[in-house]
């Protein structure tokens, strides 16, 4: 498999992939160091003192190979290029829709998941200086109980299963 890096990261969500229940299909790594002790993590768009793994949406051209999605956004949002060493569990986000505040108990209840996630665990094999997010997104190595308490602390418990499911030393 053949991938060209881009200079730029895509945007917007025109050409992004659903489920058949209305849930984004979303693809990401694990990016592992060459020990397997720790993990890269990577600061939020939204939040920037929150900590995340890299992944976005799966879009048209992408929905043969969800590989590509995962390494493609990867290197836009971290900058890291690996080899993929391993596919793991699917994971739905069944946090509420971030409407929820607005909605009665019955309404969040009957919500689809936000995000169904496709995660594939990746060992890096090397972080460029220069990337599409560079400018705007922080990274990070974090050890296995770290990066659940970081995680765990920014309310992203489907993030902490896919971590979880991982080979990383515990």
């Amino acid at each position: 498999m053949s991938i060209a890096f881009k200079d730029t990261a895509r945007v917007g969500r025109q050409n992004q992939l659903f489920n058949s229940q209305g849930a984004r299909l979303v693809a990401g790594c694990v990016v592992l160091n060459n020990e397997n002790d720790k993990v890269l993590l990577i600061s939020s768009s939204a939040k920037k003192n929150k900590w995340v793994l890299p992944k976005g949406g799966i879009e048209i051209d992408e929905k043969d190979d969800y590989k590509l999605t995962a390494i493609r956004e990867t290197w836009e949002e971290a900058g890291v290029t690996g080899s993929i060493i391993s596919v793991l569990p699917i994971v739905q986000d069944l946090r509420p829709p971030k409407e929820w505040g607005k909605m009665t108990d019955e309404k969040v209840m009957l919500h689809p998941p936000r995000s169904e996630f496709h995660f594939f665990e990746m060992k890096c094999n090397e972080l460029h200086d220069v990337y599409p997010e560079s400018k705007e997104r922080k990274r990070k190595w974090f050890d296995f109980n770290t990066a659940i308490e970081e995680l765990n602390g920014n309310k992203r418990p489907e993030l902490v299963k896919i971590l979880e499911s991982s080979s990383i030393k515990r």
